[in-house]
C-alpha cells in the first residue's frame, strides 16, 4: 500500500506537496508492545497504518488506563504528532497491540504541507473530528451505560476484531481497556459464565452465546 491510498484529498494536492509526502513517509514495522508515543511532550509524527493493530490510551493520576480508540488498516493517527496541534492539552499513548506496518510522516514535513494547502487542512480537521467523536462516544458509554452492558460490548467487538468467538485476552488487559479494577472485570465475566453467555479459561474467554451477549450491551 502507498503512501498515496491513505490521503482521499491526493489528487488534489499539487505535485511538488505529493512529492514532500511520499519522499518523507518511511515504512516502519513495529513489534508487539511497542509504545510508540507516549503523552503530548512526545511528538512521534504522523501514522498511518498499512496493517496490524495499535490501540490509543490515557492513563489516570494514579496509573489506570482507558482505551479511547483502536487503529487498524488504512487509519490514521494525529494524536501522534500533538505537538502540530497546541490546544491538545492531554496525554495520550500509543501501543502496538499487534505486530504492525506503518507509514512515518515526519511533523515538520505534515505540517508544512498542510500550512500552504486547504484540501490537506480540511482532510486533516476531519479526521481530528472522527477521532474527537470517538473520545465523546467513549464518554458516554462511561457516564451513561453500566460497566456490564460495556464490557458485553466490548467482548463482542473484541471477537468481531479477533475474527473468532475464542478471545486470547486477561482479565487484567480488559481492565485496562475498560478503566476499571480486574477484580471488576473477573467478578462480571463469572457472572456472565453463569448466564451462559462465556466459557472462562486460563488466559482466554470463549463466546458462547454471541446473539445473548450482543443484546445484553445494547
Amino acid at each position: 500500500m502507498t503512501i498515496e491510498g491513505f490521503f482521499t484529498v491526493w489528487n488534489q494536492l499539487d505535485d511538488n506537496d505529493r512529492e514532500t509526502l511520499e519522499n518523507s513517509a518511511f515504512r516502519q514495522t513495529i513489534s508487539k508492545g511497542t509504545v510508540l508515543h507516549n503523552g503530548s511532550q512526545d511528538c512521534t509524527g504522523l501514522i498511518c497504518v498499512i496493517s496490524g493493530q495499535l490501540r490509543a490510551y490515557i492513563l489516570s493520576a494514579d496509573g489506570r488506563e482507558i482505551t479511547l480508540y483502536r487503529l487498524l488498516e488504512r487509519d490514521i493517527c494525529l494524536f501522534s504528532a500533538s505537538c502540530m496541534m497546541r490546544s491538545i492539552q492531554f496525554d495520550i499513548t500509543i501501543e502496538a497491540e499487534k505486530e504492525s506496518e506503518i507509514y512515518m510522516i515526519p511533523v515538520e514535513v505534515y505540517q508544512s504541507v498542510m500550512m500552504k494547502s486547504a484540501p490537506l487542512a480540511n482532510f486533516t480537521n476531519s479526521i481530528m473530528a472522527s477521532r474527537f467523536t470517538d473520545v465523546m462516544w467513549l464518554i458516554e458509554q462511561i457516564m451513561w451505560k453500566r460497566f456490564d452492558q460495556r464490557l458485553a460490548a466490548f467482548l463482542v467487538e473484541e471477537s468481531a476484531l479477533e475474527g473468532s468467538g475464542s478471545i486470547k485476552i486477561t482479565h487484567e488487559k480488559i481492565a485496562a481497556h475498560l478503566g476499571t479494577a480486574r477484580e471488576v472485570v473477573t467478578r462480571m465475566l463469572k457472572y456472565f459464565q453463569s448466564e451462559g453467555f462465556v466459557k472462562l479459561t486460563r488466559g482466554s474467554i470463549e463466546i458462547i452465546d454471541e446473539k445473548a451477549l450482543s443484546a445484553f450491551g445494547e
